[in-house]
Formats: structure tokens, sequence, C-alpha cells
């Protein structure tokens, strides 16, 4: 089960091992699929693996550190 923003509450697929290519990172995830969709919906899980930072101004996605992915660990 899915639940929107709306809080309406759907039955959706889930689908294991997508590889994701963005900006030349890859990773591969678990995702939701939404049939009306043509395109994907990128949350913060797919953002922190690739090391991706949002500019909102912008509205562009870049690498934290362009040469390498950094994992934090606290």
């Amino acid at each position: 089960m899915v639940r929107y923003a709306d809080n309406r509450r759907e039955k959706r697929q889930i689908v294991n091992n997508v590889w994701l290519q963005l900006l030349g990172r890859h990773a591969v995830f678990t995702a939701v699929v939404e049939p009306s969709r043509n395109d994907a919906l990128i949350g913060a899980i797919v953002l922190e693996e690739l090391d991706l930072l949002v500019d909102c101004t912008t509205q562009s996605l870049y690498p934290r550190e362009p040469d390498l992915r950094l994992t934090e660990i606290e």
C-alpha cells in the first residue's frame, strides 16, 4: 500500500533490482510502480545514495563531490 499526500491509499506493485543511472552515478534500488506516470519520482533515499544535492533555485541536481561519492558515517 502507498499513501499519497492527500491521504488516499492505493495498492501498488513493488519491483526490486531497479538499476538507475543519473548524472554518471548509478545504483540498484527498490521502486514502487505508479501506472499513470511517464517519468520517475526520485526521493531522498536515492539522492543520498547517489550523493546528489538539489538546488531548488535552479531546479537542478549536482554531485556534492564531482570526482567521488562520499558516504557519511556517524
